[in-house]
């Protein structure tokens, strides 16, 4: 079930994000996975991007809102599930 209000503007997203990194759950799809290994990242590479990244404004793909957040090298976008599920849906190294 998404969360209400959403999209999120980015400050209030990156709440949400930072609750989820510290009492929920972060998820990785298929996709993000096989991204990921193609530009060399690992699990705990994205999650460091979700702790300390800028989130852009959200973008609507899919029926789903999608939130990027990036750092000077990675870009992670991220999908809420729930107030308490993050699901990483791609990421690569810029």
């Amino acid at each position: 079930m998404p969360i209400a209000g959403e999209p999120l503007k980015p400050a209030d997203a990156r709440r949400v994000i930072r609750a989820i990194l510290e009492r929920g759950t972060v998820s990785f799809s298929k996709h993000a996975l096989e991204e990921m290994a193609n530009d060399e990242l690992t699990t705990v590479d994205c999650v460091n991007v979700l702790r300390g990244g800028v989130v852009e404004p959200a973008e609507l793909e899919g029926g789903s809102w999608r939130y990027r957040v990036t750092t000077e090298k990675i870009c992670v976008v991220g999908a809420f599930r729930s107030d308490t599920a993050l699901v990483v849906v791609t990421a690569w190294r810029k």
